[in-house]
């Protein structure tokens, strides 16, 4: 069946992983959204402060800087998974079948290449600062109030990890859409149409009136 990112789903082993690696994708971005319910709390109690009592909440860039990675990477593998990057949908959208899955593999094997490399890069970024004998296990610190850095910098691999799992997976799903020659592949976007799109918008928010 067909949810509401128009990624299909049936009983395969490639379908249920998919699914199972959704779940944690999804937890990365309820995290992502919680940092920015947070910094949206710490700018008011932050105005707050300076209008009222002359002072601002300390550190308040700081905690700005440690939230930036969540904002930023802790949905991007959720993003993927629905297609929800920037596409050349004019470009891909024209194309059908065998053709349609070979450029998508390779487009998005090209990705995974980039972010296998950007997990080195950012791990090596991670170590440079994480560190057992230095005070709070870190080598550097924040401007204002002093916070260790390394939390946020093992983000960014951690995101960038779990989305090259979800790049093999849909690698694993254009191959084997290309081998079955099918009109459904399951586990990885399908493109839609601004119809198919407005129905389904319109089918969201049905779903959300009804729940009230």
């Amino acid at each position: 069946m067909a949810g509401a990112s128009l990624v299909l789903s049936d009983d395969s082993t490639l379908s249920r992983i998919d699914q199972s690696l959704n779940k944690f994708e999804k937890i990365l971005a309820l995290l992502s959204g919680l940092a920015v319910f947070s910094l949206m709390v710490l700018a008011v109690f932050s105005v707050s402060g300076r209008n009222f009592l002359n002072q601002p909440l300390p550190g308040y860039v700081d905690w700005i800087e440690q939230a930036m990675p969540l904002i930023a990477f802790m949905g991007i593998s959720f993003t993927q998974r629905d297609g929800g990057h920037i596409r050349m949908d004019m470009l891909v959208g024209k194309l059908r079948g065998r053709l349609l899955y070979v450029a998508e593999f390779f487009t998005t094997f090209a990705v995974l290449v980039l972010m296998i490399l950007l997990v080195w890069g950012t791990w090596a970024h991670f170590q440079r600062s994480f560190d057992f004998a230095a005070p709070m296990w870190s080598r550097d610190s924040s401007m204002d109030i002093a916070l260790p850095i390394w939390p946020a910098k093992l983000l960014a691999p951690i995101a960038f990890s779990v989305l090259c799992i979800r790049l093999v997976l849909q690698l694993w799903g254009y191959a084997r859409a290309f081998a079955e020659n099918t009109d459904t592949p399951v586990a990885v976007p399908l493109i839609a149409d601004a119809a198919t799109q407005a129905a389904m918008e319109a089918e969201h928010v049905s779903g959300l009136e009804s729940e009230k």
